[in-house]
């Protein structure tokens, strides 16, 4: 595309790995700071760079792209949600934007099965009854919790993590059915034996053990309304692993108080940093910091796939991961 190396700003501090990777490609200005950038910071970069290196922590926006300068002609997401970025908007102005799929996939499937684990077996509340001293040896009657085999586990959203999580969930022994956008391809919905439930409304009410897997999208948000966590018997579980907003985070700790569903086992809030209070106050929710794919092999990977995408634009051909905004 061009005989200089692309300018590219970093939003965010990155595994060194990944930063040496693009360094050795590009004209890289890192950020050496784990915390969001300002939207100033954010300003002055997007005003000053042909390839913008964002995170889910920076709100790009139309009225910041707005104000872009000419060069921007990339956004290169480092993460698979995209919903932090006005995709319409860069669209609108020509600006390109990836993300990274799929390498998240596994990591975010494996944690998304240990809260399926941990909130029915009740381990964070065993944790804390050692470590305040409550344990006085074993009892038939203390800290019952419910067996996970032979439950109905409901997965909305069935792509590449809500597979991954449906192949997990066979191997313990739970019933597999689903809710998505479309029907998946038979071969596959044939491999992890999977119900498919064209409404939500008719699958909720079924099943002991929900798993919301799907993106954030303007369809998407508090597609769990209160309404529909109501459909839910009172010992059922909820599990999130993709993004707050897709459940009304109000009505579930309404709900979890009340004792009018089993509990929940949360990785995303609406608002984050920060977190409901009555969430955080009830012992049958597990709450964890975001932290689905947080391990050294998924960022590396993260980083691989977005050094590939601004790579590839590099050279003149389309990234591998675009978004195209009539998909979302």
């Amino acid at each position: 595309m061009t005989s200089q190396p692309l300018k590219v700003i970093l939003t965010r501090k990155l595994p060194e790995e990944v930063e040496a990777r693009l360094s050795d490609l590009f004209d890289v200005m890192p950020y050496n700071d784990d915390s969001p950038m300002s939207q100033s910071a954010l300003l002055a970069a997007v005003q000053g760079c042909d390839v913008l290196a964002c995170t889910l922590g920076d709100r790009i926006d139309a009225q910041l792209l707005a104000q872009a300068g000419p060069q921007l002609k990339l956004i290169a997401n480092f993460g698979a949600g995209v919903d932090h970025i006005d995709v319409q908007a860069a669209a609108a102005q020509g600006i390109t934007v990836t993300n990274t799929p799929s390498v998240l996939a596994e990591d975010a499937a494996d944690m998304a099965m240990a809260l399926i684990m941990a909130v029915p077996r009740r381990l964070v509340e065993g944790v804390e009854a050692l470590r305040q001293g409550r344990f006085v040896g074993w009892s038939p009657t203390w800290m019952l919790g419910h067996r996970v085999r032979g439950k109905k586990l409901g997965i909305i959203g069935l792509g590449r993590v809500g597979q991954a999580v449906a192949r997990r969930a066979r191997a313990f022994g739970l019933s597999v059915h689903y809710h998505n956008r479309n029907r998946i391809n038979p071969h596959v919905e044939n491999e992890l034996e999977a119900t498919y439930w064209e409404s939500l409304d008719q699958m909720l009410p079924r099943v002991d053990i929900v798993c919301v897997n799907c993106p954030q999208t303007p369809a998407t948000y508090h597609l769990l309304s209160r309404r529909r966590l109501e459909l839910l018997h009172k010992d059922a579980y909820i599990v999130n692993v993709s993004r707050g907003n897709i459940i009304d985070e109000e009505a579930l700790a309404d709900m979890i108080v009340e004792k009018r569903l089993g509990g929940a086992g949360l990785d995303v809030f609406s608002r984050e940093p920060a977190v409901n209070e009555k969430l955080m106050a009830a012992p049958n929710a597990v709450l964890l910091p975001h932290m689905a794919s947080a391990t050294v092999e998924s960022r590396i990977d993260m980083g691989d796939r977005m050094l590939i995408n601004i790579k590839m634009f590099a050279d003149g051909h389309k990234p591998p991961d675009r978004i195209i905004p009539e998909m979302l």
